[in-house]
C-alpha cells in the first residue's frame, strides 16, 4: 500500500498506537516487534478492543479488512509520521541537549499553549518510536508542535529531524551523557548538532543560550534568535534573580518566579522565555506559564515526607547533572543528606566519573551520604559522613527509619537505579 494510501486511511483514525493496553476506539495500531515481544500477535486483540486498522508486518496474522499488512511496521510508522507532518505543514520546534530538554519541552509548551493549540511531546518519548508517535498526535486543529528528540549514538537526531522536518531548533546544552554510544564528550557534541546541521541546511532558525560558547560557536552562520543577560548582545535578555528555595528571573520588568529548584533550570526557563517572545505570547501570560508550572515524574520535584523536605530529581543522571544537583543542593540549609545511585551508559568512562563525583559530594558541605549501586561501590572514598551499598536492596535491608528525620535530601540517580523507591523507606 502507498503511504499516501495509508495516510487517507489514518486519517478515519482517532490516532496512532503502539500498545494494545493504551487502546482507543479508532485508534490505527501498529504491530511493532522488539526483543522480547512480537506485536503481529496481538492484532486481533487490537481489533476486539476497538481498533480500526492494524498495521502488521506477518501475513499469518491478516485478517480483513481491518489488518494492512506490510513489510516493516516501523519502517512504516515513520514513513506515515513524515507524510504527516508535510500534510499539516504546522511550525515545528525541536529540541535536544544533554541535560533540561524535557523540562524545556515542558516550559515551552507550557508558554505557548497560552496562545497556540499546542501537541508537545508526551513525557520524554523522544526516540525513533516516540518522535514518530508524537508526529501522528497532531491533527488538523494543532497550530505549533513541539517535539523533543534524544539520541545516545551519532545519526540519530539527523533521522529524526529527516522526520519532523522542524522549523525551529534548540539545543539545551552538551554534557557527558551517553558516553558509550557517542564515545566522547566530542561525540556528544557532533551528534547533538545534527539539529543545527539540519536547520542550517534548510534556512530555519535556531534559538541559541549566548552564554553557552559551543552553541554560539556552532550556529555562527545560521538564522538565530538568542537570549542572554542584560550585558550581552541577545534578541532577548532574561536576568537570573536567585534560586533558592525556587529559581527566580526578570524579563521586560517582569519578575518571574518558578516552582523549579536549581540555577541550573535558569537557562531551562530563560530558553523558554524566549521562544515565547519569539511568536509573540504577552508577558503576562508567560509569567503566569511559568510560576504555573509544577515539575512531576521524579524530575526536581519537592516533596514534603513527614519531617523531610525531599528534592526527588531521579528521573535520569549523567556526571554533568550530577555535578550540578550536587553543587545546587549545596546551597540549601538544614541537615542535608544526598542519596546517589548509579550514572548509566558510560561505557569505559563510568570507573572514572563515578569517582569524580564521589570526590566532590564529599568535599562539599554536605553532612551525610549514600551511594547507592555497582559503580559507586567500587569507588574509593575516605569519609565518615558517607556510606556504600552494592544494590538498593543492600540500602533496603540496612536502612533504619531513625537514620533521616528533620533533614533536606536530594535523591538523584539514572532510571534504571528507580531511586524514587527510597520515599517508601522514609
Amino acid at each position: 500500500m502507498e503511504i499516501q494510501q495509508l495516510h487517507s486511511l489514518f486519517l478515519e483514525c482517532y490516532s496512532a498506537c503502539t500498545d494494545t493496553r493504551k487502546l482507543k476506539n479508532n485508534d490505527m495500531f501498529f504491530a511493532l516487534k522488539g526483543d522480547n515481544f512480537n506485536g503481529n500477535t496481538y492484532a486481533e486483540q487490537a481489533i476486539k478492543s476497538g481498533a480500526k486498522y492494524v498495521v502488521i508486518d506477518d501475513d499469518e496474522f491478516y485478517k480483513a479488512p481491518h489488518t494492512i499488512l506490510v513489510n516493516n511496521v516501523l519502517e512504516t510508522l515513520q514513513e506515515l509520521a513524515s507524510f504527516h507532518r508535510t500534510y499539516l505543514n504546522i511550525p515545528i520546534i525541536s529540541l535536544t541537549g544533554s541535560n533540561g530538554k524535557t523540562t524545556t519541552k515542558e516550559l515551552i509548551n507550557a508558554i505557548l499553549s497560552k496562545k497556540f493549540k499546542t501537541v508537545a511531546t508526551v513525557g520524554n518519548l523522544n526516540n525513533h518510536i516516540g518522535v514518530p508517535l508524537t508526529l501522528l498526535s497532531m491533527n488538523k486543529f494543532t497550530e505549533t508542535g513541539i517535539v523533543e528528540m534524544g539520541a545516545n549514538h551519532l545519526k540519530e537526531i539527523e533521522f529524526l529531524c529527516n522526520m519532523a522536518k522542524p522549523d525551529y531548533g534548540y539545543i539545551t546544552n552538551f554534557g557527558k551523557a551517553h558516553l558509550e554510544g557517542f564515545g566522547s564528550v566530542e561525540g556528544v557534541i557532533k551528534g547533538k548538532s545534527e539539529m543545527y546541521e539540519y536547520l542550517i541546511a534548510n534556512n530555519k532558525t535556531i534559538f541559541v543560550n549566548l552564554n553557552d560558547d559551543i552553541q554560539t560557536e556552532k550556529t555562527k552562520k545560521a538564522n538565530t534568535y538568542s537570549f542572554g543577560n542584560k550585558n550581552s548582545k541577545a534578541d532577548v535578555n532574561v536576568d537570573f534573580i536567585g534560586a533558592l528555595p525556587f529559581v527566580k528571573c526578570q524579563f521586560n520588568n517582569l519578575i518571574m518566579e518558578s516552582q523549579l529548584i536549581g540555577d541550573y533550570n535558569f537557562n531551562n526557563i530563560a530558553a523558554a522565555i524566549t521562544i515565547g517572545n519569539y511568536f509573540k505570547v504577552d508577558d503576562v501570560d508567560m509569567k503566569e506559564a511559568i510560576e504555573n508550572y509544577v515539575p512531576t515524574n521524579n524530575r526536581s520535584q519537592i516533596i514534603q515526607k513527614n519531617s523531610n523536605k525531599i528534592i526527588l530529581d531521579a528521573y535520569n543522571a549523567n556526571p554533568t547533572s550530577m555535578t550540578a544537583a550536587l553543587l545546587n543542593f549545596e546551597k540549601q540549609t538544614g541537615n542535608k543528606i544526598v542519596i546517589i545511585g548509579d550514572m548509566f551508559e558510560l561505557g569505559s568512562d563510568a570507573k572514572n566519573e563515578h569517582q569524580n563525583i564521589a570526590d566532590l559530594a564529599v568535599s562539599l558541605n554536605i553532612n551525610q551520604l549514600f551511594f547507592i549501586g555497582e559503580n559507586f561501590y567500587q569507588t574509593k572514598i575516605d569519609s565518615k559522613k558517607t556510606s556504600k551499598y552494592k544494590s538498593f536492596l543492600d540500602f533496603k535491608n540496612a536502612y533504619q527509619p531513625s537514620l533521616i528525620n528533620n533533614s533536606i535530601l536530594l535523591i538523584k540517580g539514572s532510571r534504571g537505579m528507580a531511586l524514587e523507591r527510597v520515599l517508601d523507606l522514609l
